[in-house]
């Protein structure tokens, strides 16, 4: 009989992580690693990609790569699982993460804008989701865990951001999609959806403060934004057997806001 500790185990699994180069994938990858998975990470940021796989191999022990990739370029995708399946012997989850925001109100939104967005939070989660959900339904097993928001679930204020919150809802509901039509196939699909996080690009913004952090902190119960490795608990959790009756389901992790 396996134990609670054993249901965490992610020994000689491999992870896929897109946007993995720093912030909240690379916190997610660390949390993995820690757990036993091989780690590939994905981004377009070359040098800090490669020396943060350099770095979680050193520090975990784990087999670990990265790859450049732009996920929005469906070929590419389909060039990069490929050879990242050959390399390591299969991928066994997914934490697919990469995304922007552009803070536009809707009215002022160019053309272009709104198609960067999608392009990205949506079209590229889609092509990474699929080429690696063709794999893992081949295999007949899989955890893929997409990096929604909060703000899939509300509007946020008092930032104009309609791009991003209606790709992040997309997110959701491709989410549930996947889960859904891939089930019996023995591949899991869910989302973290995270609140106001204090990364790397954040951490200036929220350490000056002002109208609008003091908004924000107001509407989060917990009065303060969230630091990258509080997500690595549920990226473990949705990755291991622990959640194997868990599929479709979108996990926020955002200090109470969507609850208030």
């Amino acid at each position: 009989m396996s134990t609670t500790t054993d249901l965490f185990d992610l020994s000689g699994k491999t992870a896929l992580v897109t946007g993995g180069a720093k912030g909240l994938g690379l916190a997610m990858a660390r949390g993995l690693a820690d757990h036993g998975a091989n780690i590939v990470l994905v981004d377009i940021d070359d040098a800090p990609g490669e020396a943060a796989a350099q770095e979680l191999a050193s520090a975990t022990g784990v087999r670990t790569g990265y790859r450049h990739l732009d996920v929005t370029d469906s070929a590419a995708v389909d060039a990069v699982v490929a050879d990242v399946a050959a390399e390591f012997g299969g991928i066994d989850i997914l934490l697919n993460n990469a995304g922007m925001v552009i803070h536009q109100g809707i009215e002022d939104v160019p053309d272009e804008n709104w198609r960067k967005v999608m392009a990205l939070n949506l079209d590229g989660v889609f092509y990474v989701l699929r080429a690696v959900g063709r794999h893992m339904i081949g295999r007949g097993s899989g955890s893929i865990i997409n990096t929604g928001s909060m703000s899939g679930l509300i509007a946020n204020i008092p930032q104009a951001q309609a791009s991003y919150n209606a790709s992040k809802s997309a997110v959701h509901n491709l989410t549930r999609s996947a889960a859904c039509e891939w089930a019996e196939q023995g591949v899991r699909v869910n989302a973290i959806a995270p609140g106001y996080m204090k990364t790397e690009l954040t951490r200036e913004f929220f350490e000056e403060g002002g109208p609008q952090i003091d908004q924000w902190m107001l509407m989060t119960p917990m009065k303060r934004p969230g630091e990258p490795h509080e997500l690595a608990g549920a990226a473990v959790y949705l990755a291991s057997d622990a959640s194997s009756f868990v599929t479709g389901s979108i996990m926020s992790i955002d200090g109470g806001y969507t609850a208030a």
